[in-house]
């Protein structure tokens, strides 16, 4: 240890200037850092639910779509809300990523000629609007409002809310999300608009949903990571009373999410909604040995040794425990990359190198700047052995009351655990997002004013090339529409090429009904198909083969355990009533199916890091009578924390996955800064109670100031406008308290009723 304390005296200005200086260089990348908003990132590039997302849109084209609503108090059939809705229609045809657009303007309304009963005439439903009479737009309104490929789509039962569809190209966002481009684009489309007809347009779909991810996730990471490190400076000052006991331990983590996140640009890597916060992360990482350091050199100079004894003896009292501390919260970290989630994936790597790094620059760094640091302090005691002998009364404490702590903290442990039995896996895309942001209000309005906001792709295979045109397939899916209406009344609005073969026949036959000729259904579908106008083509309703047919779901916001029922529910509604077989796909069906990946990332992630941690310090205090008292402490605080949810009602989600790995390899710091003091008191004759003393004057400070700053950093994120943030904070922070209290007053406790028996 002299010899390494020796070579960093030595070096120390080089070490002390050249180590920012490297920084900074790497800091020169951070220029090309870029957010990216896209679904794409969830999933890695072999993920099969990606696979298959992208097999159907070669097939389909494009399930993504912008769609833009709004209201009329006075009912949409007017001159007004109709030329707004021609004008935006007309302008999306010619915006570029635009694939196709519908809307009630442009709807291809099938009927017969008058004079011609024989005649099918297709055409849009809305004509010549400015030159329209109230009876020509009354006329149309009843038709809309009664008509079941329109009302609940595309026009509300009461007439006064419609919505205007853009489906886009379908690779628009493989090679680079193009979400804000798309966003800017629809935004200047628009302004003309708002300022001419004064509504206000509502916009769902892709672009604005990646727009929020990327507009959230810049929003946390400009705001929490300055204010979680103004405030951790602010309680560092106060803990210390001193400049330098303020900057070191915010430069340690500085300099390494600046060196981590240099690193992820250089190797490629865009950020995310989680890993745009890895900052705060790198705090949670690196402060703590930071501030172990900074105490422990501190007190010896109060003690009055000199700058160069008191840094020999910190970095000989931490050498141990911060390096396990550091191992640890890498492993607890590093379990993350288990996960199939890509974000989680990403933010697994960069927190756990984030550990490693942080635990060199405090070792190298950090005394070298303290080596640099002559100016005296005024000890308040003459010798460590004085103070040494000053009992504090936490061990006495300790000893008289181990059976009533472990008991009192047994029951409200209990308590809190039987809420584990209440709490839920659950999610919803929209809901990541707090009731305050546009694209939740935006779902929210479509779906009390129109439709379900989300969307399910069904693909049914008919098993024979033409098959779709078979009137019992077809008779089929009609069954199905009724049946997963009547099953699921938030199943708003079903669409696919059956209506329009029924509304052929109900035209011209007068049926409303699947006519039980396949020719005549193939003679109605090549009659629709040759009178459409470019662009509004059947090749999105079916395949080449005309084998598989595809239904479109309007669905409302659901859990995604609600979302993983209904489309279990379509699938083994084809496989067990037809010959047929069905699948569910489009987007919302993709982050309904990631929540398996969520769910294997709490248990398994949380599994592992609970397994390598125990076997970490099974190593190092090979003491395998008392693994239960090292293992409980840590385990407690997310078991503890999950209880709660359950009792309050917040349910999981990767937010919460995420946070059990990253409390365990954080809060097991504080178990292993006690243990490894406690055990070196032994090993010096202390007593029990002077053992217990001797933790808590040497690590108890920084444990409970540490504990203090990250919980109050975790904390911040309950104010975050994305919901797994704010649920990831919450749980921590929580967490992290009760960590701090296990390990002051349970862990202690245990110890002292296992050394009594042992006696």
């Amino acid at each position: 240890m002299t010899k390494y304390i020796n070579f960093l005296d030595k070096f120390k200005w080089i070490i002390a200037i050249g180590v920012p200086l490297l920084v900074l260089a790497l800091a020169s990348n951070l220029k090309y850092l870029e957010m990216d908003g896209s679904y794409r990132i969830w999933f890695g590039e072999d993920s099969k639910i990606l696979k298959d997302y992208d097999d159907f849109r070669k097939v389909f084209g494009n399930d993504d779509a912008i769609t833009i609503t709004f209201k009329d108090e006075n009912g949409i059939f007017n001159k007004k809300a109709l030329q707004t809705i021609d004008n935006i229609t007309q302008k999306l045809w010619r915006m570029k990523y635009v694939a196709r657009v519908d809307s009630i303007t442009n709807y291809q309304y099938i009927y017969t000629n008058k004079d011609e009963p024989d005649d099918v005439i297709i055409e849009d439903f809305i004509q010549n609007i400015q030159d329209a009479n109230e009876t020509y737009l009354n006329n149309r309104k009843n038709i809309a409002i009664n008509d079941p490929l329109l009302v609940d789509g595309f026009i509300s039962r009461d007439g006064k809310t419609t919505m205007i569809a853009a489906r886009l190209i379908p690779k628009v966002n493989d090679d680079s999300d193009k979400s804000l481009e798309i966003m800017k684009l629809v935004n200047d489309l628009l302004a003309p608009e708002i300022e001419k007809s004064g509504y206000k347009f509502w916009l769902n779909g892709g672009a604005p949903l990646n727009q929020a991810f990327i507009e959230i996730g810049t929003h946390d990471a400009m705001t929490f990571t300055p204010t979680v490190l103004i405030a951790s400076m602010i309680l560092l000052f106060l803990l210390f009373r001193r400049v330098s006991g303020a900057l070191l331990p915010i430069g340690v983590v500085v300099f390494t999410f600046i060196t981590i996140l240099a690193i992820q640009v250089l190797l490629g890597y865009k950020l995310n909604n989680f890993t745009a916060n890895l900052p705060v992360f790198v705090v949670a990482i690196g402060i703590a040995d930071a501030v172990h350091i900074y105490t422990i050199w501190l007190m010896y100079k109060k003690e009055g040794q000199n700058n160069y004894d008191a840094v020999v003896h910190s970095i000989q009292k931490n050498m141990l425990p911060v390096f396990l501390t550091s191992l640890t919260t890498a492993i607890g970290f590093a379990t993350l990359t288990i996960s199939k989630v890509v974000p989680v994936f990403t933010l697994g790597i960069a927190t756990a190198s984030g550990a490693i790094l942080a635990f060199l620059i405090s070792l190298f760094w950090m005394p070298a700047v303290l080596l640099i640091l002559k100016k005296d302090i005024k000890p308040k005691v003459k010798s460590t052995k004085t103070v040494d002998k000053k009992p504090l009364g936490y061990g006495k404490f300790i000893i008289n009351n181990d059976k009533k702590i472990i008991i009192i903290t047994t029951v409200i442990f209990t308590i809190l655990a039987i809420g584990l039995f209440k709490v839920k896996v659950d999610s919803n895309t929209i809901r990541y997002f707090d009731e305050s942001v546009e694209i939740r209000k935006s779902t929210e309005f479509l779906a009390q004013n129109l439709t379900g906001p989300m969307a399910y792709e069904i693909i049914v295979d008919s098993g024979k090339v033409g098959g779709i045109k078979d009137p019992e397939f077809l008779k089929s899916v009609e069954k199905f529409y009724k049946d997963y209406q009547e099953k699921f009344p938030d199943v708003r609005h079903l669409s696919s090429i059956m209506d329009i073969v029924k509304r052929f026949n109900k035209v011209l036959n007068h049926k409303d009904e699947i006519p039980n000729n396949q020719n005549l259904i193939a003679q109605y579908l090549l009659l629709y198909s040759l009178s459409l106008p470019q662009g509004m083509e059947l090749n999105d309703k079916m395949d080449i083969n005309e084998q598989k047919l595809r239904i479109t779901g309007r669905i409302n916001i659901v859990d995604t355990s609600k979302d993983l029922q209904m489309i279990k529910y379509a699938h083994d509604w084809w496989e067990k009533n037809t010959p047929y077989s069905a699948i569910v796909n489009g987007q919302t069906a993709m982050f309904a199916y990631m929540q398996r990946d969520v769910t294997d990332t709490l248990i398994y992630s949380l599994s592992l890091a609970i397994l390598l941690v125990s076997f970490v310090m099974l190593v190092i205090f090979k003491k395998i009578k008392l693994i239960w008292i090292f293992i409980l402490p840590n385990i407690l605080p997310v078991m503890l924390v999950v209880g709660l949810m359950g009792w309050i009602g917040i349910n999981i989600d990767i937010g919460v996955a995420i946070a059990g790995a990253i409390i365990i390899g954080v809060a097991v710091d504080d178990t292993i800064h006690f243990l490894v003091k406690y055990f070196d008191a032994k090993k010096r004759g202390l007593s029990l109670e002077e053992s217990f003393d001797d933790v808590l004057r040497y690590a108890g400070k920084a444990m409970s100031f540490t504990t203090l700053i990250l919980s109050i950093s975790f904390g911040l994120f309950a104010f975050s406008t994305f919901t797994p943030n704010q649920n990831f904070g919450i749980v921590t922070a929580s967490a992290l308290v009760i960590a701090l209290v296990v390990d002051l007053l349970l862990l202690p406790a245990m110890l002292s009723l296992s050394d009594r028996r042992s006696k």
